[in-house]
């Protein structure tokens, strides 16, 4: 019963965490186009790589 008391707060913390990663990543611009990154695959353009 006194693993709860570590576990609890543990799993708190990586709850804020990942709320965190993820709000960086909506600030950071990750998911504003979507659809964009899809289709860019699937285009036709002949770009050589270095």
């Amino acid at each position: 019963m006194e693993i709860l008391y570590l576990l609890i707060p543990l799993s708190a913390g990586l709850v804020l965490v990942l709320i965190g990663v993820f709000g960086w990543a909506l600030h950071a611009g990750q998911f504003d186009d979507v659809e964009a990154e899809g289709e860019r695959i699937l285009g036709d353009r002949d770009v050589p790589i270095d």
